[in-house]
């Protein structure tokens, strides 16, 4: 009952603080989003160094991705148009990371090329592209970033209910032992009626490209969770973190959604 009770409260706080952030302003959003993206690449990292042994430098990764979510925060919401000026601090970053290798004089060089790389496309970029989704249309609105996250949610607490009930047939028992094809049938049925009712009172979408958006985050969220599971269990870990209390990590919590964000920004550069 005290872990429920513990969970059921940092739930309260972790969505009520996510919907505070999107719902006042850009300002709001960004200073979040730009902690949540430190706090990834810095869980990414733990676990790399841990599990393989590297020696990348961990607070360069996290300076990296967050400003890398600045460079996206700064082109969407303050129409920055000269990218490259504003880019160049990053640029050197990486140019850096890959040129001090030369220096170190114990092996992995490989290995620190590729996960510090690799912190940035997948713990950092999807955070920085949700600015993409919140300036559809040329100006902030918070909308189709809520609508990726209640998409997300309406998935979990509809495989979860369904799973319980009638899961039979699991999807990756290797990786995840838990998720079954009801449950994914159930989550994507929840899901696609929360897309509907979304149509019902927002018109940035029609109503076929709301359950399309829906059906999408249904997929890539489901592959994301399976993503950040296989890397736990190659890992050897239970949760990436244990930042928030009875959920694990900032990982544990947006790994759906940092698969969901990339697929939902090439769906909406395709629609207009």
């Amino acid at each position: 009952m005290k872990s429920f009770i513990v969970r059921a409260l940092t739930g309260i706080v972790f969505v009520g603080t996510l919907l505070a952030a999107m719902l006042y302003n850009n300002i709001s959003f960004s200073i979040l989003f730009a902690i949540v993206t430190g706090l990834a690449v810095n869980e990414f990292c733990n676990i790399i160094h841990e599990y393989k042994k590297t020696t990348f430098s961990t607070l360069l990764s996290v300076l990296g991705g967050v400003y890398l979510f600045f460079i996206f925060f700064a082109v969407t919401n303050l129409q920055v148009t000269d990218v490259t000026i504003i880019s160049l601090p990053y640029i050197f970053l990486i140019v850096y990371m890959f040129v001090r290798e030369l220096y170190r004089t114990e092996g992995g060089a490989l290995d620190n090329f590729a996960y510090f790389a690799l912190s940035q496309v997948y713990a950092a970029l999807p955070f920085a592209m949700l600015n993409i989704t919140a300036t559809f249309g040329g100006e902030y609105n918070y909308i189709l970033p809520l609508a990726i996250f209640i998409f997300l949610w309406s998935n979990d607490s509809g495989a979860y209910c369904i799973g319980c009930l009638f899961g039979k047939h699991k999807m990756f028992e290797r990786i995840s032992p838990k998720k079954t094809w009801e449950g994914f049938a159930g989550g994507a049925a929840v899901a696609l009626i929360a897309g509907y009712v979304m149509s019902l009172y927002f018109d940035i979408l029609n109503t076929w490209q709301w359950m399309v958006m829906a059906a999408l985050v249904v997929a890539a969220g489901t592959l994301g969770d399976l993503i950040e599971s296989c890397i736990k269990r190659e890992a050897k870990i239970k949760d990436s973190g244990n930042i928030l209390p009875g959920h694990g990590g900032i990982l544990d919590r947006f790994d759906s959604t940092m698969l969901s964000v990339p697929v939902i920004v090439i769906f909406l550069s395709l629609i207009g």
